[in-house]
């Protein structure tokens, strides 16, 4: 399944700007963007965007019958492992959709579904704290160089993501 790619230097949210896609009639797609001023996180929360950090939401058709947390689950498996593959430090999942380093969140993943057009919709949005993060109250937090010493450049990331997700996701996307 190939993805639209919508790229933007700056912007409110990646997972807004699919919603728009989706309304406009892009059926599959992944915005990317160097700068996030308004991301969200689960429940209402805002989602910190430091700049340097990746940013990025992935939207496709859905069958109705497939579970959200299925979907969910399985996302952060797919991100989990991307992230294994260049950092040999232990990655650990914290229900529903947080990813953690020495229990310390490094990324967060939003998943919204919609319906347009009497189709189902899900939004996969995806902040990871490559080289920053932010200082939240009662929450610790890392970024990936803190943590392993490992600075990687969010283009060759991106790629990884979008090719994984690309071959990944065909058992829960709709062929339209």
């Amino acid at each position: 399944m190939q993805f639209k790619k919508f790229f933007y230097k700056k912007i409110n949210s990646t997972n807004d700007i699919a919603i728009q896609k989706i309304q406009k009639g892009f059926c599959r797609g992944l915005v990317f963007a160097i700068e996030q001023k308004k991301g969200r996180g689960q429940y209402g929360k805002k989602w910190i965007s430091l700049k340097g950090n990746l940013f990025l939401s992935v939207f496709f058709v859905i069958d109705n019958k497939i579970s959200s947390k299925k979907i969910t689950y399985f996302n952060c498996q797919i991100i989990k492992k991307i992230l294994s593959k260049f950092f040999k430090t232990k990655i650990t999942i914290k229900f529903p959709n947080d990813l953690l380093i020495n229990n310390k969140k490094v990324c967060g993943i939003l998943q919204e579904t919609i319906i347009n057009n009497g189709k189902k919709y899900i939004i996969i949005g995806i902040g990871i704290n490559l080289i920053k993060n932010p200082i939240i109250k009662n929450y610790p937090t890392t970024n990936l160089l803190k943590e392993t010493g490992i600075k990687i450049t969010k283009l060759k990331l991106l790629k990884i993501i979008i090719n994984d997700f690309e071959k990944n996701l065909k058992k829960f996307a709709l062929n339209v």
